[in-house]
C-alpha cells in the first residue's frame, strides 16, 4: 500500500463553550475545512461530582448540515424539535441530520447526573450539498451493539465502523455523501494497515496515547492529522495504548456560507434561516 502523507498537523485549541472548554482542531486559522467536514470538538474528560452537568446545552437550532456525536464517556439525552429523544450511553453515536431546521438540547443523563463519573465525546459538523440541505431532519440513535467490530494484528487493534465500508464490513450510518468514520483502539504495538477510500479527503485524531504514522514520525493526544490524496491509505502502530478517530469523506466542492449553528452556501440563505427559526419554521422544542 502506498501511503498518504501528511498536510497539515493541527494541535487542539481551548475554546470556551460556556462554563466548560473543549478541544478544536478544527477549524483552525490555518484550516477553515476539510471538506465534508467542518467541525471537530473533543469535550473532556472531564471528571464530574454528582449533582453537575458539564455539558447542560440547553435547546439551539441548526440548518444545513449534520451534527454527530461520539461518546466514548459518560451519558448523554438528546431531546428535538421532531419529537426524537434519545439516551446515549459510552459506544454509543448520534447522527442527527439538520436538514431543512431542528431545535435540540444535549444535556447528561438523569443517570450520570446523580452519579457522576467521567465525560467525554466528540461532536464532527459534517456538510450537507446544496441539493440536501432543506432536506426533511432526520435523527439516528446508533447503540454501540450496532456498530461492526474488526479486530486486527492479533486484536491489538479494534476498529468500530461506525459509517462507510472496512474489511467488508458496513457501518451502520446512514449518510447523504460518501463517509467513512472509524473509530480505533490500539494496544501497545499493534500495527494496522487502514485504505482510504480513493477521491476522499481525510483525517485522523488521536484522543489518546502515541501513534507512529506509516512507520515514520510520532503523534501524541489531541493532534489532528489531514492526509493528502496522494496515496491509498496509511498505516499506524501504538507507542502506547491509544484511542484515534480516522474520517474521511468525498468533497462536496460547494461555497460554505456559516453563521452560528447554520451552515448554507450564501449568507442570504443565512438570513433565511435566522428568520425561519425566529418565525418557529424549525418547529416547537418542548423540554418536558
Amino acid at each position: 500500500m502506498k501511503y498518504r502523507s501528511v498536510a497539515n498537523i493541527q494541535a487542539s485549541e481551548l475554546i470556551e463553550m460556556g462554563s466548560t472548554a473543549v478541544k478544536q482542531p478544527l477549524p483552525t486559522v490555518k484550516v477553515e475545512q476539510i471538506d465534508p467536514f467542518l467541525l471537530l470538538h473533543h469535550f473532556g474528560p472531564y471528571a464530574v461530582e454528582p449533582g453537575h452537568d458539564p455539558l447542560d446545552v440547553g435547546p439551539h437550532p441548526h440548518r444545513g448540515f449534520e451534527p454527530v456525536t461520539f461518546l466514548y464517556q459518560g451519558g448523554i439525552r438528546h431531546k428535538d424539535s421532531r419529537g426524537n429523544e434519545g439516551l446515549l450511553e459510552p459506544g454509543d453515536v448520534q447522527w442527527m441530520t439538520a436538514g431543512r431546521g431542528i431545535i435540540h438540547s444535549e444535556r447528561a443523563s438523569r443517570a450520570f447526573r446523580e452519579q457522576g463519573g467521567t465525560m467525554e465525546g466528540i461532536q464532527l459538523w459534517v456538510n450537507l450539498p446544496k441539493a440536501k440541505k432543506m432536506i426533511q431532519p432526520a435523527y439516528q440513535d446508533i447503540k454501540a451493539a450496532q456498530i461492526p467490530v474488526v479486530n486486527l494484528d492479533q486484536q491489538k487493534v479494534r476498529v468500530k465502523v461506525v459509517a462507510g465500508t472496512f474489511d467488508s464490513q458496513s457501518g451502520p450510518a446512514r449518510t447523504h455523501t460518501p463517509i467513512q468514520a472509524l473509530q480505533l483502539s490500539l494496544l501497545q504495538g499493534g500495527f494496522a494497515e487502514l485504505p482510504i477510500p480513493p477521491g476522499h479527503n481525510a483525517f485522523l485524531y488521536t484522543l489518546r496515547g502515541e501513534v507512529q504514522l506509516n512507520e515514520n514520525w510520532s503523534y501524541g493526544k489531541e493532534t489532528l492529522l489531514e492526509f493528502r490524496q496522494d496515496g491509498e491509505g496509511i498505516s499506524l502502530r501504538a507507542v502506547e495504548n491509544s484511542e484515534a478517530l480516522l474520517l474521511s469523506g468525498m468533497p462536496i466542492g460547494e461555497p460554505v456560507a456559516q453563521w452560528g449553528p447554520y451552515v448554507m452556501n450564501t449568507q442570504t440563505e443565512i438570513m433565511q434561516a435566522m428568520r425561519d427559526y425566529q418565525m418557529g419554521k424549525m418547529g416547537v422544542y418542548t423540554e418536558y
